[in-house]
């Protein structure tokens, strides 16, 4: 995807000048077409004006590359993963605040991370380009369903969630990201009050489940959060269920 800037015009004639940015989950591979991009915002720092803005566009990437292999200086990893590329038509140095927020159609998920470089007319920033880290986990509740109503006789209450990394990619037990490593747990309130912590196990490929058991009318509140110690990646989900 290619955006164009035409700068004012100055004494010195605009050049046509690249940039290109991607967005790393932390601990994982590149944010990309699979989980709906990263949004990428390129600002005039000095005076707010976005001046290219669109979506991350490809693959996560190599995996061999980007997550085994060690790097000298100079190696790149993001060789075929997703990027958003623009072309700004400047005529001198822009100082640029690049923004991005990702994954883009995860909102409950979604993490704002920025950095700052200057553009230099002519000058491209290509390759790898600037590679901006967004940390966290995807966290779906799957159960209990948003304000569903049920029964106190029909317990105990599933308590499921999906966990991905930001990049989307998979926790499976033992595997590159080993979902029987990281820490995921729901949080319950009844009416507005703490009731217990639940630990939930993971059950299959990114779903981590336990059963609530309640005998108590109420109304619900479910915080499910994963935690991986050793990166402090961290993601929340919420949701609500009536009993009676």
């Amino acid at each position: 995807m290619l955006f164009l800037f035409t700068g004012v015009a100055g004494a010195a004639e605009a050049v046509p000048t690249e940039i290109v940015v991607r967005a790393k989950a932390k601990d994982a591979k590149f944010i990309g077409t699979s989980i709906g991009g990263a949004l990428v915002r390129i600002r005039d720092t000095d005076t707010g004006e976005i001046l290219a803005q669109g979506l991350t566009q490809g693959g996560t990437g190599n995996t061999e590359r980007i997550m085994k292999t060690p790097r000298n200086r100079y190696d790149r990893i993001g060789e075929g993963a997703a990027k958003f590329e623009a072309k700004l038509d400047i005529s001198e140095p822009v100082f640029v605040t690049v923004e991005v927020l990702a994954p883009h159609i995860k909102k409950q998920a979604r993490v704002l991370a920025q950095t700052q470089t200057w553009l230099v007319p002519g000058k491209p920033i290509g390759g790898d380009g600037l590679i901006v880290e967004i940390p966290g986990m995807v966290v779906d509740v799957l159960s209990p369903k948003t304000l569903s109503v049920t029964s106190k006789d029909q317990g105990p209450f599933e308590i499921s969630a999906n966990v991905v990394m930001m990049c989307g990619c998979p926790l499976t037990d033992g595997g590159l990201w080993d979902g029987s490593k990281i820490e995921v747990a729901a949080i319950v309130k009844k009416d507005g009050q703490p009731h217990q912590t639940l630990p939930l196990q993971l059950t299959d490929t990114n779903t981590f489940s336990a059963p609530l058991r309640t005998a108590e009318s109420g109304v619900y509140e479910i915080l499910v959060y994963a935690y991986d110690p050793k990166t402090g990646n961290t993601g929340v989900d919420r949701t609500s269920f009536v009993v009676r």
